[in-house]
């Protein structure tokens, strides 16, 4: 038997008891039933601090208070971004996670307010905490996805599985650093590639930098995988704040970069250049002496670059800048006044206007005529910092192109060739295996204009603010010169070559500077996709036809609406709420078919004036449009009754992103606006009905993941970047898409919005492959039905809607007649679709 009067052993003391507070026990007490009572009366902010201190002063609490205190926080912040106290909602947000630091609810929804505002490096870090704390959480991943697209762009994945571009990059550093450059800089590092070039080309010293913390953290990683962290110094800032000896410790022999856009200059190589050459690198080598040391004087890669271009017909180009259609559902856009999208070029700098756009000339729908042949605009010289430093203060240049082929000018294409030394150079151009894309600069003529041969087209070349700018200013034809920013008479008459009269110029200045002024009074500025909105016609032919057929029959069931349109007492009218993304003619176009009340949530002063014109011209009584947030405190509560009396007959959601994916809370949005409908109301759209077709394609793959290590030169960068690899590859043009089609097209999903009841989460689909191959994506596009017969397709060729397609992770071998079963989710927003093959027996099998 124990001696139980043994002195215990002086191995672990046993806990005091805490002695209990009763006031602290009170106060939490009361707090706790005050943060009830607060949450009862909406007044979040109150519960929101009462819920703090309960939560301080008793931990014990946490687990029991949870959710409460999520939706106490997520109510609370959503007032205080709604009153633009941002600096209030985040220190919220820091106080929670002092609380719950490993709440992934709480982490995304911070991310999402932190993208919301522009910090997406913060965001995304957000959005990975929370998926690592529960890998299958699927708001975080959507979020993240989506993120992960701004933080690494997709060019990274083409460019990196480029090995033509990156061996000729390898070599012509591998030459300079055995010449005798053996310190380098490299300026925009990305994932690190032309750093580590230098650094297994036996280069002493490599220092590289680079200002995005994802890709600089993604470097660090990369660097550290291939055995060089000790040997590359990477700095995460500008290189335009790079001191010697402060961040270097000595200048350097030899600058790389690829801080380059489609456009050459847009990324900044100029400025960050002759930066280099003052502050970083060594003196530039004088004149022809062979026997100079190269590891004493400077030098950049690329060495140079030549700009080419040619002026061009396209379609698609045209339909996304400038109004193609007199008419729109039935409404005439005559005084809409001048719409212009935010890309248009002049010599001198707008901060408003961006001076080009881009595009991938040999993937454009419908493709494109070249009008001229190719002309050299431009030749730089990065190893002359004189040239590179009197750039933007060059003379304007007047280049006369000879008209080649007839065509509507549409736009001018640019491209470069980058001449890395003396023997190598890459080139962008439009019929190059390249990753690069080509940089458009569209022609905003509204009536455009229809070039001839024999005639010669005048462009002006200039580079002010170092911005490479191209402008179409005139046409030479039969001896006389054509202004094209003039009006279609001005244009008609032509000027003559010789010069006029001194006195007669002024005048015609003076008045054309007159007819400008009033010109801009009505100009709007539309995004590319809303132009291209505009100019769909069946589109809004499709919405006005379904809005007729719905007004006729809720006319029918209600005889006392058939009142006058013109009436005075509004209270038998129709109610229509449109609720689209931008700038949207559907609220007119229902206001349009009389006894309609259309409220818009066009938001933009511009483009409400635009739609009072519209309504003012298409005898529209003005009573009868109104700009519904313009009724609202916050966009958040836009979808509402329009009074306490009425309900809305019809309610449009815009259910599509331009991207080619469903609208973020689409569900949610529809299942709001089904309570607020009356009897015969509908939603526009009533379904959505999601296509697809399997397809094999290497473009695909391409650009949405690094394959292997043999196109980044044996450097292991393939696992670091690739976990940015987003599965759903949007903004695709299907039409133009390099694939081979293994299976029909077919029916992926649905989704109701008159009818939660016919909704599903999840769907097994069967289709049978038509051809073999291997499945390495799906594309997917959408019907979009207005009712049960009108609807509009996203794939049609007038589409302002790109389409998406789900990249598998692991391609599936298929044989024609195989069926391919495909699970397909859709979360909120987000599709994923999982392939596998039931085998149909082969010849020898049966």
């Amino acid at each position: 038997m124990p001696n139980t009067s043994a002195r215990p052993k002086h191995g672990r003391r046993t806990r005091r008891r805490r002695r209990e507070d009763p006031a602290r026990n009170e106060l939490v007490s009361s707090s706790l039933e005050s943060a009830q009572q607060c949450l009862f009366n909406q007044d979040y902010g109150t519960a929101f601090v009462h819920y703090l201190l309960v939560l301080n002063l008793a931990p014990m609490f946490k687990d029991i208070a949870r959710e409460s205190f999520r939706f106490t926080l997520f109510k609370w912040t959503e007032e205080l971004d709604s009153l633009g106290r941002i600096q209030d909602l985040f220190n919220c947000y820091e106080q929670a996670l002092e609380l719950f630091p490993a709440d992934e609810v709480i982490l995304n929804s911070m991310g999402e307010h932190l993208f919301r505002m522009g910090f997406r490096d913060e965001a995304a870090g957000h959005f990975h905490k929370a998926l690592k704390l529960r890998p299958d959480y699927p708001e975080a991943r959507e979020n993240f996805y989506r993120v992960a697209n701004w933080l690494v762009e997709r060019w990274h994945f083409l460019m990196l599985n480029d090995h033509g571009r990156n061996r000729k990059y390898q070599q012509a550093i591998q030459k300079a650093v055995q010449s005798g450059c053996n310190t380098v800089l490299d300026i925009g590092t990305g994932t690190g590639i032309l750093g580590m070039c230098a650094k297994k080309a036996g280069a002493a010293d490599v220092f590289a930098c680079e200002l995005s913390k994802t890709m600089y953290e993604l470097a660090c990683e990369v660097v550290k995988a291939n055995g060089m962290d000790s040997s590359i110094k990477i700095l995460h800032m500008k290189s335009l704040e790079m001191e010697v000896p402060k961040d270097i410790p000595h200048r350097v022999s030899l600058v790389v970069t690829e801080t380059v856009d489609a456009g050459l200059f847009g990324e900044g190589i100029i400025e960050s250049v002759v930066h280099a050459w003052h502050h970083l690198l060594l003196p530039p080598q004088r004149g022809e002496n062979e026997f100079q040391d190269q590891s004493a004087t400077g030098r950049v890669i690329p060495a140079g670059a030549t700009v080419f271009g040619m002026a061009l017909e396209s379609i698609e180009i045209r339909r996304h800048h400038r109004i193609c259609v007199s008419e729109v559902g039935n409404l005439s856009i005559a005084a809409a006044g001048e719409l212009r999208s935010p890309v248009s070029c002049s010599p001198e700098p707008d901060d408003s206007m961006e001076p080009y756009t881009t595009e991938r000339l040999s993937r454009v729908p419908g493709g494109y005529k070249a009008l001229t042949e190719p002309f050299t605009a431009l030749d730089i010289d990065f190893n002359n910092v004189q040239e590179l430093e009197g750039l933007s203060s060059r003379e304007v240049q007047q280049i006369r192109l000879p008209v080649t082929r007839e065509g509507e000018l549409d736009a001018l294409a640019v491209w470069f060739q980058l001449h890395l030394d003396e023997e190598s150079s890459l080139s962008t151009g439009p019929k190059e295996d390249t990753c690069w894309e080509q940089a458009i600069y569209p022609v905003h003529s509204t009536d455009g204009f229809v070039l001839k041969p024999q005639d010669e087209l005048i462009v002006e070349v200039s580079c002010k603010d170092a911005f490479l700018r191209l402008c179409s200013v005139a046409v030479l034809r039969d001896g006389r010169e054509i202004h094209l920013d003039k009006s279609p008479k001005a244009q008609d008459s032509g000027t003559p070559v010789s010069n006029p009269n001194p006195e007669a110029e002024l005048c015609s200045a003076l008045a054309s500077l007159q007819t400008d002024q009033i010109q801009t009074k009505d100009f709007c500025m539309l995004e590319c996709s809303e132009m291209a909105l505009l100019n769909n016609q069946d589109y809004h032919q499709s919405f006005s036809s379904a809005l007729a057929k719905l007004i006729h029959r809720l006319r029918a069931t209600c005889p006392d609406k058939e009142r006058s349109g013109d009436s005075t007492d509004l209270s038998d009218l129709l109610y229509v709420l449109d609720v689209s993304e931008g700038f949207s003619l559907l609220s007119l176009m229902a206001a349009g078919h009389g006894h309609v009340k259309a409220y818009s949530s066009v938001e933009k002063k511009k483009q409400q004036e635009v739609l009072k014109r519209l309504a003012r011209s298409n005898s529209v009584p003005e009573k009868h449009l109104e700009f519904w947030l313009n009724h609202t405190e916050d966009e958040h509560g836009m979808l509402k009754r329009p009074s306490r009396e009425k309900l809305w007959s019809a309610i449009m959601l815009d259910c599509v992103e331009t991207c080619g994916l469903i609208r973020q809370k689409l569900m949610e949005k529809a299942s709001l606006a089904r309570c607020l409908l009356e009897d015969g109301g509908s939603i526009f759209p009533v379904k959505i009905v999601v296509h697809g077709i399997l397809v094999e394609s290497d473009t695909l793959l391409l650009e949405s993941a690094v394959q292997g290590q043999e196109a980044t030169l044996g450097f292991n960068i393939a696992p670091f970047i690739n976990q940015f690899t987003v599965p759903v590859h949007v903004f695709l043009d299907f039409s133009t898409l390099e694939c081979k089609r293994l299976s029909e097209f077919v029916e992926l999903f649905v989704l109701d919005l008159m009818d939660s009841t016919a909704n599903y989460t999840d769907r097994e689909v069967k289709v049978q492959a038509t051809s073999a191959g291997r499945i390495t994506a799906i594309p997917f596009w959408y019907h979009i039905y207005l009712d049960q017969e009108i609807s509009v397709s996203t794939l049609s060729q007038n589409s302002h809607w790109k389409q998406a397609a789900v990249v598998l992770q692991q391609p599936v071998e298929v044989r024609a007649g195989d069926w391919v079963h495909l699970a397909v989710k859709l979360h909120k927003s987000a599709m994923s679709i999982a392939a596998h093959v039931e085998r149909t027996p082969g010849p020898m099998e049966q």
